[in-house]
């Protein structure tokens, strides 16, 4: 279902695809636009976002266990060795999660909601091994990550977002999650790697020469 409001910043109407989104932006003024209840608040502007060779865009829509997803939001992420985006999908169930899309690696996750406290990232060595979920994750990399900028719909505002650490966690049989520590507490996400294929997207950007 559509919801549509007038941005704060030049009155254009803004639509919004899931009915959980905190933070847009105006598709004309490029206003970034967080919801508040029913107010919408312009909290400042977004920035260009570099291209790049992903074929995903918004809008694209794809299957990920029997259930069908749009993608509605992208985070875009930079790292010493390279940079990523983050895809926010809302499934037909009106949940959603994450399609990290790094050098041609995929691999979707959900945020985990269990209580669990976790150390901060200074605190926190490589080899840890927590017990998640029935599985045991180890604490394989730290990673400073800067913020680059955001498109679409997202679940929680970006506004007090720069540089942060990660860390990646992996078990035995492809499993992996990520800590967050742009949050605080930080929050965990949980997920696989998936193929590409499998996926079975539709509505990809298309590039000269395919």
């Amino acid at each position: 279902m559509r919801r549509s409001s007038d941005c704060p910043g030049c009155g254009a109407p803004v639509q919004f695809t899931w009915s959980s989104a905190v933070q847009t932006s105006c598709p004309f003024c490029k206003a970034v636009i967080v919801r508040k209840d029913v107010d919408l608040e312009k909290v400042g502007e977004v920035a260009d976002l570099p291209p790049d060779a992903s074929p995903i865009q918004i809008g694209s829509s794809g299957t990920f266990d029997n259930k069908n997803f749009t993608v509605i939001g992208r985070i875009r992420y930079e790292w010493a060795q390279g940079a990523w985006n983050e895809w926010h999908l809302m499934f037909s169930d009106s949940s959603s999660g994450w399609l990290s899309d790094a050098q041609a690696e995929y691999a979707v996750s959900f945020l985990y909601s269990a209580p669990e406290a976790y150390p901060p990232a200074g605190d926190l060595p490589r080899g840890r091994v927590f017990q998640i979920s029935g599985a045991q994750f180890m604490v394989t990399h730290l990673t400073q990550v800067k913020y680059v900028g955001f498109q679409g719909e997202l679940p929680f505002t970006t506004s007090d977002r720069s540089h942060f650490m990660t860390a990646d966690l992996r078990t035995t049989d492809a499993r992996f999650g990520t800590i967050d520590y742009s949050e605080e507490p930080p929050v965990l996400f949980l997920g696989r790697f998936i193929d590409f294929e499998s996926l079975k997207m539709q509505g990809l950007r298309e590039y000269e020469g395919w």
